[in-house]
């Protein structure tokens, strides 16, 4: 039996490890639960209802961020913080999938 070859897409693959990587967080999905709770918040208000550091939660929203789960309005001095729930959606979607496939 021959070998099956696998091919990846490098690029796919290093966001989708960054994408797992940013939710796969406590703090992380504690400070996506709080946004969601509140529709979009700024930095602020995260880190004083959620009893966190400044220079902590700015860190983890760093990393939300460029994993596009976070989208940011910048106004003035305020950064305010959306969820982009169309990459939540699709990591919701492609676990699905993955679970399925290996139950089947």
């Amino acid at each position: 039996m021959k070998g099956t070859k696998v091919i990846f897409d490098n690029d796919k693959l290093h966001y989708s490890s960054e994408l797992m990587r940013a939710l796969a967080h406590p703090l992380r999905l504690k400070i996506l639960e709080f946004i969601d709770e509140n529709q979009s918040i700024n930095v602020n208000k995260i880190y004083s209802n959620l009893d966190i550091e400044q220079s902590i939660t700015s860190q983890h929203l760093k990393i939300l961020r460029m994993s596009g789960v976070l989208s940011v309005e910048v106004t003035g001095k305020w950064h305010v913080y959306y969820i982009n729930y169309d990459v939540i959606n699709k990591v919701e979607k492609a676990i699905t999938r993955f679970k399925n496939k290996n139950l089947a």
